[in-house]
């Protein structure tokens, strides 16, 4: 799996095309054709800041903040639910212990 197909995971529901992804993930220093590591928590990290940015420049716009109805299906509260979501993953990201970091922990004095 590729850092950008990894990104779409975290994103899914969220449309965007992938010129824009590309983007999203060098300002996160991700290059989008190379390998996902599931097991490097820096990889994880900046997968979760890119998903982060997203969300970010989604509430920025102003169009995406009110309520909707359609039929019988009523969406209502979006920007409550996107900010309870982008503070989960400032949680998540916040939680994460960069792989320097712990290098640094388990090195002896």
């Amino acid at each position: 799996m590729t850092n950008i197909e990894r990104l779409k995971m975290a994103t899914d529901g969220v449309e965007i095309c992938d010129s824009n992804l590309l983007i999203y993930l060098e300002e996160n220093t991700l290059i989008s054709t190379d390998a996902y590591i599931p097991t490097s928590s820096t990889n994880k990290k900046q997968i979760y800041k890119t998903a982060l940015s997203i969300l970010e420049d989604i509430a920025n716009s102003p169009s995406t903040m009110k309520n909707y109805k359609n039929d019988d299906i009523s969406i209502s509260n979006f920007a409550e639910n996107l900010q309870n979501r982008i503070d989960q993953l400032e949680k998540k990201i916040r939680q994460i212990r960069s792989e320097e970091h712990t290098s640094e922990l388990q090195s002896p004095p």
